[in-house]
């Protein structure tokens, strides 16, 4: 079995959990690699041991089974896209605050010797195919397993925007944007705008305005069969930002139309800590007081 273990810097400082993590899989015969999950920027210094070889994550995605993540959400975010699109499951390993999709905290790691000896199990996770048309020209394609958010950025006006399922108008947006999420993306940003919390296992989109400017606005739980269409006023002059899973947002113009249907991909994510989806609510949302 080979693994990468694929560690932000920025998160495991002198990758001190990757290494402990590596001890722990070697002992048990498995076969690893360390990589980082971005390029390193010229002149960027990061505290990682001299002697240690990093492999390049791209030519390792091509033969690994498995990949774990050290990092944030926004790490194992980053790196399900390129996992997902080789096949490999993934799990994280929780070196931010909140850490909602890891699989395991830092003080968890020696259960990763169960995952060397084959004994896990792995979660499919609905994602979103997320496309910017510009009339009949693509100019944008990406996987979500989150959420795409269009937003109006750190401009005062307020965002306007129609929204389509099937081409036939469903709502009206005035306000800071919309949020279409995954039910995995339902306890991120959506649950923060006042969205539903979905079972991630689940296979639906929703809708959530943010900051609607709407006494009736509300939010939507549509089927994955539909085709979503965000759609911006033709003629303004008014630029919202599109932003898929947290990444680089893509300025959009008026008359741009984003299309979100159901993804032919799915993440598969590894089990391993024995936690229900309720117990993960409570621990790290504050649901329940102990």
């Amino acid at each position: 079995m080979k693994i990468i273990l694929s560690s932000n810097p920025y998160r495991d400082r002198g990758l001190r959990a990757t290494l402990e993590a590596q001890r722990i899989l070697e002992k048990e015969g498995a076969e690893t690699v360390i990589c980082l999950p971005f390029a390193l920027k010229k002149g960027e210094r990061f505290d990682i041991p001299r002697q240690l070889t990093l492999s390049d994550l791209n030519k390792e995605l091509l033969k690994a089974d498995l990949m774990i993540c050290f990092g944030g959400d926004g790490t194992i975010l980053h790196a399900a896209r390129d996992a997902t699109l080789h096949g490999i499951p993934i799990m994280g390993v929780n070196m931010g605050s909140v850490g909602f999709m890891a699989e395991l905290e830092r003080g968890e790691l020696s259960l990763l010797a169960y995952l060397a000896r084959g004994q896990y199990a792995t979660e499919e996770r609905m994602m979103l195919d997320v496309c910017v048309l510009r009339g009949e020209r693509l100019i944008s394609q990406e996987l979500a397993l989150n959420d795409a958010v269009i937003s109006k950025g750190s401009m005062a006006r307020v965002a306007e925007m129609e929204v389509l399922a099937d081409q036939t108008q469903v709502t009206a947006v005035t306000g800071d944007g919309i949020i279409v999420a995954t039910p995995t993306g339902s306890t991120a940003y959506s649950m923060a705008a006042g969205g539903p919390i979905v079972e991630p296992t689940s296979k639906c989109m929703i809708i959530t305005p943010v900051c609607a400017h709407q006494l009736a606005a509300r939010t939507m739980v549509l089927s994955p069969e539909r085709t979503i269409t965000v759609r911006l006023q033709r003629g303004s002059r008014k630029h919202l930002y599109l932003s898929v899973d947290g990444g680089k947002a893509l300025r959009l113009s008026g008359g741009d139309r984003v299309e979100i249907r159901r993804a032919q991909h799915t993440t598969k994510l590894i089990l391993l800590a024995n936690r229900n989806f309720y117990q993960v609510i409570n621990q790290k949302l504050g649901g329940v007081s102990s």
